[in-house]
């Protein structure tokens, strides 16, 4: 069994690619196997995957014959793995040269579940270390305890499934493997299962996965209905929670950050192609309605003018406190 398995996805990253290989033959030792999920890139990602597979010590080359979207080819990469822990990255991010010995050596000393790293966010030549939300450092707690509070930014706002390492006994447990097809915000309902499910974890720092943002072919930058899987996605997370034994606790904050992330696309409705901005448009005012209107009615009241307003009038009428329809 090799000690770490790391899953890494591509799909059209033939600029970047060469970045995120280079950094694993960086990390390689001879326990580590990489896994390069190649979800049928049309450019030339797969004569790179191919070349890596060849020369890169530990590495295998799964490739779709289909495109599957982010969250398949991280799901085929994980049924493939077989170390005791798990790691992910994405084809057009890389690490720092021993990044993922320090975070292995970091998991085996605190021996919890998992751990949750900083990362580098990248945008064109700046810089900046982002934080997991969370206080502690390097102390083992209950996941489930870094949930809330519902008002502030936890470490479920910090879903990125690549900002971590991952025992396998995680796997084992059905906890690490994300929703078929997602294509965003594929890792909102993972990162609440893990928190709700899981029994300990960390936050050790270790800022040494750097993030590139504004590649055009990321989701991040595509305004198509592909975007539109938030809402699939958040639909999972509320009902996941509304399940959850403590659902009465974790319920505001789900519904919250469900709302801040709908008021988030209304904020750039104007980048939308026309068909999807008026199905965005009605797609959201749908999941307001789905919500638990109690819940909704208090997140609405507690949350800013200018977000309220956009979601007190998507939702077809201005609730007052007390729930009537002013």
């Amino acid at each position: 069994m090799p000690k770490l398995s790391v899953v890494v996805p591509f799909y059209n990253v033939q600029t970047y690619a060469p970045d995120a290989l280079k950094s694993l033959e960086l990390n390689a030792r001879e326990d580590f196997e990489f896994l390069l999920v190649d979800d049928c890139s049309t450019d030339g990602t797969p004569d790179l995957l191919d070349r890596a597979a060849r020369e890169l010590p530990g590495a295998v080359h799964l490739r779709h014959e289909r495109n599957g979207g982010l969250a398949t080819a991280r799901n085929t990469g994980l049924d493939a793995a077989r170390g005791e822990y798990l790691a992910f990255l994405d084809g057009d991010d890389w690490l720092a040269p021993g990044q993922l010995a320090r975070m292995l050596a970091a998991i085996e000393a605190l021996g919890c579940d998992f751990i949750r790293t900083d990362h580098v966010r990248c945008t064109g030549r700046t810089r900046s270390v982002q934080r997991v939300p969370f206080g502690p450092q390097s102390v083992v707690a209950d996941p489930r305890g870094a949930i809330l509070p519902a008002d502030r930014a936890t470490s479920v706002d910090y879903p990125y499934a690549w900002a971590g390492m991952y025992h396998r006994r995680l796997l084992d447990r059905g906890l690490l493997h994300f929703t078929d097809g997602l294509r965003t915000a594929e890792d909102r309902p993972w990162i609440w299962r893990l928190h709700r499910e899981a029994e300990s974890f960390a936050a050790v720092g270790l800022p040494g996965i750097f993030y590139r943002r504004g590649v055009s072919t990321s989701l991040t930058q595509i305004r198509d209905e592909r975007q539109l899987d938030f809402i699939r996605a958040f639909d999972q997370v509320l009902a996941d929670v509304a399940t959850d034994r403590e659902s009465d606790l974790l319920l505001p904050k789900s519904v919250r950050t469900y709302c801040a992330i709908i008021a988030h696309h209304f904020g750039s409705i104007e980048r939308y192609e026309p068909a999807v901005a008026k199905k965005l448009r009605l797609m959201s005012a749908a999941a307001l309605g789905r919500m638990p209107q109690d819940v909704l009615d208090q997140v609405l009241d507690s949350m800013d003018v200018e977000r309220s307003t956009v979601l007190r009038r998507l939702r077809g009428g201005r609730r007052t406190p007390s729930g009537a329809t002013a």
